[in-house]
């Protein structure tokens, strides 16, 4: 079974230089894991959800906090606060960031000729779950490891 049998084609993109937050709104939006980036009408890279989640890693419990004995009690209670601070700003600032700067590139691509057994072999030696298809060099369709679970399902045979 081909590739182009079981690809989602003109699949939703988003612009390298996009807002983070454009990206995230459209993986919500369409209920979908990852996008092709995409500068112009070229293939630029691929944005994921753990591309973005990685951007909320703010670090464990601030090392750097001394306080004395009497406020030992409320120790942790304060550390946790300031680790809600980062996180709060660490959510304004991700929003305004550039889809460019978060994204895989070059994303692993796969033909639409391609068997889905070579594509399913991708996947796991990259450890990717979805891969832009291109014929001539431009972005036709996308598969993820589900579609190769509904190609395999689906044949009889």
């Amino acid at each position: 079974m081909k590739v182009s049998e079981i690809m989602t084609k003109n699949p939703v993109t988003v612009q390298a230089d996009d807002p983070v937050r454009d990206a995230a709104g459209l993986l919500r939006a369409h209920r979908i894991g990852g996008l092709p980036v995409m500068e112009g009408e070229n293939l630029a890279g691929i944005v994921t959800e753990s591309d973005i989640i990685a951007l909320l890693d703010t670090g464990g419990l601030s090392d750097d906090l001394w306080l004395p004995s009497p406020l030992e009690v409320i120790e942790v209670p304060v550390r946790e606060f300031i680790n809600w601070e980062k996180t709060k700003a660490a959510l304004t600032s991700i929003g305004d960031k550039k889809v460019r700067e978060i994204m895989s590139h070059p994303a692993i691509t796969i033909s639409e000729d391609a068997e889905i057994e070579d594509a399913a072999s991708l996947m796991l030696s990259h450890r990717i779950a979805r891969l832009p298809v291109v014929r001539d060099g431009r972005l036709t369709g996308i598969v993820a490891r589900a579609d190769i679970i509904r190609g395999i399902g689906g044949s009889s045979g």
